[in-house]
């Protein structure tokens, strides 16, 4: 059975076609820069990559990119073929825990929440109205907030207005809930029992840790948006909010500015002029003072919400695990983070550390020592496969 994957954003559009229920992926792409001049796609498909130039202007195109791609590489041979398509979304509010088959409630819900997902719901809602009237199929939601929908009120709603929460949903939402999702599934998988306690750190360009006590998330880090928390690659994550007001009146530039600000042009790219963690290393490395800077201010973050989350968890943590771009690749950024936790008795195993980064064979394991008080390892996270897996679950 062929379920598509979709996560499409304001200018690009990724998919991929997984045969079901065996897992393979049978063909992946990325659309991107759709409605600009220097569109272009790349397909990847039995081990090849290809690279392709063409003019995208709406995801109505980006759609039909897809689907012809999926006939040209005899992936399909008739639409038919296709038996659901799964979306991820942003945010699901208060409302959605799950993920849900969409219907014209489920859009107008999306398009009312736009207003917490600005940045996001345009292109997510762009991809599912494409997708939908290309192919007569059912079309999944699968929201990145639901997972964090278990987390106990206090966790979630801020020191502000009470009133503030009830007139206009002002509270913790949480994000990336795909991933700390799967993580939580694999390390019961590796543990064989349901009751685990982890501290999942989702470490990337966009980065949150979150905090799963018997099974379900307790706490996480980002809150209304993915804007709080940790620093990430462009964004400032958790600052001084009277910051915003501050610059307004210096600079002259509006709230929605400033925020534009602290959403893409702060976190690792704001203090050292590079957002990519490698790139940032490779400065450090070269003895640039603000990226050595940035990178110990982004390690140190991660660090302290590992250990705020310890201690939430009374201390009792069977592990925990880096997974995502740098949290999977970033052997020194890994290292830098347990050096600092080694005052909890955490401690890195270098040479297990240092064979499980950049492109290496070994993609997982354990990198802490043996005599450390929490085993602290790097799982690879899927989100596409949680996706595909949530949509199977509909109509298998």
């Amino acid at each position: 059975m062929k379920i598509l994957c979709v996560n499409a954003g304001s200018s690009s559009l990724k998919f991929q076609m997984y045969e079901m229920p065996e897992e393979k992926v049978l063909i992946n792409g990325y659309i991107e820069k759709i409605g600009l001049d220097d569109s272009f796609y790349t397909i990847k498909i039995n081990g090849e990559k290809i690279k392709k130039t063409k003019l995208i202007s709406n995801h109505t195109e980006a759609v039909e990119v897809l689907i012809d791609e999926l006939f040209a590489n005899n992936v399909i041979k008739s639409l038919e073929e296709i038996k659901a398509v799964g979306h991820r979304v942003l945010h699901g509010g208060e409302k959605y825990a799950s993920s849900v088959v969409i219907t014209d409630e489920v859009i107008q819900d999306i398009k009312d929440l736009t207003k917490l997902g600005p940045l996001h719901h345009p292109g997510n809602l762009a991809g599912i109205e494409a997708m939908m009237n290309a192919i007569d199929v059912p079309n999944v939601a699968v929201f990145d907030t639901a997972f964090h929908q278990t987390m106990p009120k206090e966790n979630y709603i801020y020191p502000v207005p009470y009133e503030w929460y009830e007139k206009y949903g002002v509270r913790k939402y949480g994000f990336h809930g795909t991933s700390h999702k799967y993580i939580t599934l694999k390390m019961q998988e590796k543990l064989k029992r349901k009751d685990i306690n982890i501290i999942s750190c989702h470490i990337g360009s966009g980065s949150s840790i979150a905090v799963i006590k018997n099974g379900e998330c307790l706490n996480t880090t980002m809150g209304i948006t993915p804007l709080d928390g940790l620093m990430m690659g462009t964004r400032s994550g958790a600052i001084d909010p009277s910051i915003i007001e501050y610059v307004c009146k210096e600079s002259g530039m509006t709230v929605a500015e400033v925020t534009n600000e602290l959403n893409k042009k702060s976190g690792c790219l704001g203090v050292a002029g590079v957002s990519d963690n490698r790139d940032m290393e490779e400065a450090m490395n070269a003895g640039d003072e603000r990226a050595t800077l940035a990178f110990k201010m982004f390690t140190d973050r991660i660090a302290k919400y590992i250990a705020e989350y310890y201690l939430e968890l009374e201390g009792k943590v069977d592990a925990i695990v880096f997974t995502a771009g740098v949290g999977e690749n970033g052997a020194t950024a890994r290292k830098m983070v347990m050096d600092r936790l080694n005052p909890m008795g955490i401690y890195s195993d270098d040479e297990a550390n240092q064979n499980i980064a950049g492109f290496k064979e070994l993609h997982e394991g354990l990198i802490s020592t043996a005599d450390s008080k929490v085993p602290v390892m790097v799982v690879p996270t899927n989100e596409e496969i949680m996706i595909v897996k949530d949509t199977y679950s509909f109509i298998a």
